[in-house]
């Protein structure tokens, strides 16, 4: 049974070097189940509204077998929320879900998979770990971003079903560590047929590639 292990939210902002001045990045379990609506956890927050947070990314969900993977590169533990995840999964392939997947969560909520976390300098920060960015990048275990698609509480130990795939094959580890024309066509023809509607990060990032791709054949 696919299931939560850990719902985690902001235990406190954290001074950091960057831009923004504090993260939000330090994400803590929490004994309770908590109410998710369509902006995220209640009490949950984030530091920088610009790149985190919002109904396209209101819960970030890791699964407990990739964290136990960098446990083993890293030689230490990974506990839940130190990625900065909102779920930590188990026996669920995170990765593997595709573009537009629906899961059901305990006995309400309902979310939407819309895009990978794409790593930056906070979390290579919080991590200390040399050139953390790259090597989390190569391994190809981002996690998922998820929108809410219908409000509900979430707590530990409920179970994860999976409601609905789109079908395209897009899953968020393709698109994050290969993102071509092929997938971008797939996911554009897959909303084109209202198997899903996509996210303005995944909007953005189709129109990058496109854009790519035109200034290679210009050449």
């Amino acid at each position: 049974m696919a299931e939560i292990l850990a719902v985690c939210r902001v235990e406190q902002l954290l001074h950091d070097s960057g831009a923004i001045g504090v993260t939000a990045i330090d994400k803590r379990p929490v004994e309770k189940p908590l109410r998710v609506r369509p902006l995220g956890l209640h009490g949950d927050v984030q530091a920088d509204r610009k790149h985190h947070g919002g109904a396209s990314k209101a819960l970030y969900a890791y699964a407990d077998e990739d964290a136990d993977f960098w446990a083993q590169e890293l030689g230490r533990p990974i506990p839940a929320g130190l990625f900065g995840e909102n779920l930590r999964t188990a026996g669920l392939d995170v990765n593997g879900a595709e573009i537009g997947e629906r899961w059901a969560i305990g006995d309400e909520l309902v979310v939407e998979v819309t895009c990978p976390r794409e790593p930056c300098a906070v979390f290579q920060r919080r991590m200390r770990e040399p050139h953390w960015v790259k090597r989390f990048t190569r391994e190809g275990r981002p996690g998922a971003y998820l929108s809410v698609v219908k409000s509900g509480k979430v707590g530990a130990g409920d179970e994860v079903r999976v409601l609905s795939r789109p079908g395209h094959g897009v899953t968020v580890a393709s698109w994050f560590s290969g993102a071509d024309a092929g997938q971008a066509d797939a996911l554009e023809a897959a909303e084109g047929e209202g198997m899903l509607t996509l996210v303005h990060e995944m909007r953005e990032a189709i129109a990058k590639l496109r854009s790519r791709h035109l200034l290679v054949l210009d050449k």
